[in-house]
């Protein structure tokens, strides 16, 4: 299986949504909330915090996972992320009967690391400040013949993400923009795909933390940069550059990625939960910081991907308590 250098289409996410079907869950939009205050905006929020293993990562990762030949469902897999990707791989291998081993840095999330446990798979464990997450899972496909899913870097990832946007589309019709948090950029790629065929018109614009700003000075430099092993809280947004599969799509499809501070980021976290009723991730609410903070001027119908939920009760309350 090597489809990672293969350029996805549209057609390719209308599969993806067939393939998910009955075991990804079709998560809710939600409207008229508290954040519809001015008469030139309205506001739908895409929920998947409510997704499997709670973020859109299940998308992709079942898409990918399902596809896999009896060979390599039997040799296993191996995967490398900070949680919800790992959560999403481990949980999509409990179903299908396939072995899991999931490389996470020492630093992940407590929460993230006992889910990813939960469902079954091998966590290996490295030091971000040291060792690339890639070497080390090269290292054990060389011994044991594991088959490679990457987070985002993968065109069968990326369709599945792009099942996301598809519903929400699908839900409330045309959309003037839509806001997407960016990490690899497996979501924002494949969100912009979907949006190019349903709302043509539609500006997709991907967010990210001021403190790992690599998508956004790619975007502008039309190179891909890095960043080493950011500190912002927004640890689904720590990688270190966006992948290669996803940068084309993003320079093409994509009108601008912007970035959001890290008190707008827990300021979202606490909106979320207090006015919303959300519980987000810091990583999640990377499109409603963007929106909250007017980072840019926006009108008209906006869609903002809320993009998971598994957040570390220490940092709720932390996010929580700020005023």
């Amino acid at each position: 299986m090597n489809k990672n250098k293969s350029d996805p289409q549209f057609t390719d996410v209308l599969v993806a949504r067939d393939a998910i079907a009955g075991s990804a869950i079709i998560t809710p939009v939600l409207s008229n909330t508290s954040l519809n205050l001015s008469a030139d905006k309205k506001i739908f929020l895409k929920c998947e915090n409510f997704q499997r293993a709670g973020a859109f990562k299940f998308r992709g990762a079942w898409n990918a996972m399902a596809q896999l030949s009896s060979m390599e469902k039997s040799r296993g897999v191996v995967t490398y992320s900070s949680g919800n990707h790992g959560q999403a791989i481990a949980l999509c291998g409990r179903i299908l009967g396939i072995q899991t081993k999931v490389v996470m840095p020492e630093d992940a999330p407590t929460n993230k690391k006992l889910a990813t446990m939960n469902h079954g798979a091998d966590i290996i464990s490295y030091n971000p400040a040291y060792e690339k997450r890639e070497d080390v899972a090269s290292k054990l496909i060389a011994k044991n013949g594991f088959s490679l899913i990457p987070p985002f870097d993968h065109s069968d990832i990326i369709c599945g993400q792009g099942t996301c946007a598809l519903e929400l589309f699908d839900s409330v019709g045309q959309l003037d923009f839509l806001l997407v948090p960016c990490g690899g950029g497996g979501l924002l790629s494949g969100s912009a795909i979907s949006a190019h065929e349903i709302s043509p018109q539609c500006k997709v614009i991907g967010v990210e933390p001021e403190l790992a700003d690599d998508a956004a000075r790619s975007f502008r430099s039309g190179i891909i940069e890095t960043v080493h092993n950011p500190n912002t809280i927004a640890d689904g947004a720590r990688t270190e550059s966006l992948g290669e599969i996803p940068f084309a799509l993003i320079q093409s499809l994509v009108s601008d990625i912007i970035t959001v501070s890290e008190e707008a980021i827990v300021e979202s976290v606490r909106y979320a939960f207090t006015r919303l009723k959300l519980v987000v991730e810091p990583s999640g609410v990377l499109g409603l910081a963007a929106l909250l903070a007017e980072t840019i001027p926006l009108s008209g119908r906006i869609g903002i991907v809320i993009s998971g939920g598994n957040i570390d009760p220490e940092i709720m309350n932390y996010c929580v308590s700020q005023k």
